[in-house]
């Protein structure tokens, strides 16, 4: 039998490692690329014939659901299965609107994303059971509070701005330029409908929006 041929896109090196070496161990298994952002990946995809996609959700650039989207348009038979820090239920359900088949946290045990990885790469899907009742059963609030609209990223610099940090600050924690965060705030306070930054924290202090 073929063995499933996995792409890897997460911007952390030492988490595509960690996952390479997973991967790589397991019998019927094989990572055949990776790539560190969105632009990147686009270019391993059109170049290296894959099983599976393995896809962070929060790397610079071109990412989240925007990337999803990109990747089912240019690749619409290829699996994607989401492997993601966030855990929020609106966050899930979007990622699996936007096409992915499946979904799990950073923190899953490992032979819970072999199988997930074998599920998805098979035409199956898969949603992590830890998540499984947040989204089913979450609070029925679809779409209707405007911060669910955020990528996941943007939901972090929104964070970040409540908890006080600076734009450089954030720069530097997230890994990306000034210029990048500036683009998120400005995207981010567009699907608010704010104008100003007092506007942004009465905006995160209503609805309890805080990094952590």
């Amino acid at each position: 039998m073929n063995p499933i041929h996995v792409i890897l896109a997460d911007d952390h090196s030492i988490v595509r490692s960690g996952l390479r070496q997973l991967l790589d161990s397991i019998d019927g298994l094989q990572v055949v690329g990776e790539a560190a952002n969105g632009e990147a990946l686009l270019e391993v995809l059109a170049g290296t014939p894959a099983d599976i996609l393995l896809l962070d959700l929060s790397m610079p650039g071109l990412s989240g659901v925007d990337l999803i989207n990109r990747v089912r348009h240019l690749h619409p038979k290829l699996p994607v299965m989401v492997l993601s820090m966030h855990a929020e239920a609106p966050i899930v359900a979007r990622v699996l609107r936007a096409g992915a088949s499946g979904y799990a946290t950073k923190d899953c045990d490992p032979g819970t994303l072999v199988a997930a990885v074998r599920r998805v790469a098979e035409g199956g899907r898969f949603i992590d059971p830890s998540l499984v009742d947040s989204v089913v059963f979450q609070v029925d609030r679809p779409e209707s509070q405007p911060h669910d609209l955020l990528s996941p990223r943007e939901r972090e610099v929104l964070e970040r701005i409540a908890a006080g940090q600076a734009l450089g600050d954030i720069a530097d924690e997230l890994h990306l330029s000034p210029k990048t965060v500036s683009t998120h705030k400005m995207r981010l306070m567009q699907k608010l409908n704010l104008q100003t930054n007092a506007d942004l924290l009465k905006y995160a202090v209503r609805h309890g929006i805080t990094n952590g």
